[in-house]
């Protein structure tokens, strides 16, 4: 599945000590990191959650954010008396050596009347509300990222077609190129034999005429052959299709198309699609870094600029992808 690093997703869990909130927001990062801004008393909520988005998320900068409320009961906004009067105890104890210390606010006695009675069992129940309201804003959370990775995938898909339709132009246009060359060339021989001999071009049979331009046409097909460069930009568009559409590396690809691919056969390996994507860009870029440099012709120039006009938007939406 298809899923941009950027997203967001929050969720609340009610339990009987109170309300829980958590929210996940996410950029871009090469790697998994995991920041959590929890309250003291929900730190032992960290490891879990951290299991369990580690789970679900490959790649990311993830801001893990929670707070609570706590259920306030009858008995919570009265003060114990037997705890007043521990208080106050030490409190004189306490003044005795340090005559200015004030005295506690009402907030703070409250707080403390019952709290030391249910703070025991606060712990694992704040730790179960954590992981449920998480479980749920993980569900938005990555519905939120996948629907943003559509729409990368979808401006991605578009980029690639176009780059086939390139690959395409370029390929009907070499028999023209190795056509327009021989006779340019047979030109030149021509007229070179002339400027150096004049009328030496009676003396030369057509079959040897032939066979030196037949030679000079085949030394320069070689240089400027790219038909194995335009085959592998196909493998790789059609490589970055499949893993666009949701597919995973293929595995059992034929030898020539294995040799052509490099980028993506083998066995399926591990790993998010953003980083196989970034390093099937790199081996298109090279072989479109190839096609410029062997360019017959000023179309084939162009149209290994434009090759590398797209891949390079490609990678730039990539690097927001898991």
């Amino acid at each position: 599945m298809i899923r941009s690093m950027t997203g967001f997703g929050g969720a609340r869990a009610e339990s009987p000590e109170g309300t829980l909130s958590i929210e996940l927001r996410s950029v871009n990062s090469r790697y998994l990191d995991l920041n959590f801004r929890l309250p003291d008393e929900l730190r032992l909520a960290e490891g879990p959650l951290r299991e369990l988005i580690g789970q679900a998320v490959l790649r990311g900068k993830v801001d893990v954010r929670a707070s609570y409320a706590r259920a306030r009961t009858k008995s919570e906004t009265q003060l114990d008396p037997e705890y007043l009067a521990t208080v106050a105890q030490q409190l004189a104890a306490a003044r005795a050596v340090i005559p200015d210390l004030r005295a506690p606010r009402l907030s703070e006695l409250l707080n403390g009347s019952n709290g030391a009675q249910s703070d025991a069992s606060e712990p694992d129940a704040w730790t179960a509300a954590c992981v449920q309201a998480a479980t749920q804003a993980l569900g938005e959370f990555q519905s939120n990222r996948e629907r943003e990775g559509q729409r990368l995938a979808a401006m991605m898909l578009d980029c690639a077609a176009q780059a086939g339709a390139i690959v395409g132009q370029v390929e009907s246009q070499l028999p023209q190129l190795l056509a327009e060359h021989q006779e340019k060339l047979a030109n030149r021989l021509r007229e070179a034999l002339e400027a150096a001999n004049p009328g030496g071009f009676a003396q030369i049979s057509g079959a040897e005429l032939s066979a030196r331009i037949a030679q000079e046409t085949s030394l320069f097909a070689l240089r400027i052959d790219v038909a194995e460069e335009l085959s592998r930009l196909r493998s790789h568009i059609a490589e970055l299709e499949h893993l666009l559409r949701g597919g995973e590396p293929a595995s059992g690809r034929g030898k020539n198309q294995a040799s052509a691919a490099p980028a993506s056969a083998g066995k399926k390996t591990a790993g998010s699609t953003g980083k196989r994507l970034d390093f099937l860009f790199q081996e298109m870029n090279r072989e479109a870094n190839t096609l410029g440099s062997k360019a017959g012709g000023l179309d084939v120039t162009r149209a290994a600029i434009d090759l590398k006009l797209l891949i390079e938007q490609m990678r730039e939406q990539a690097q927001n992808l898991e």
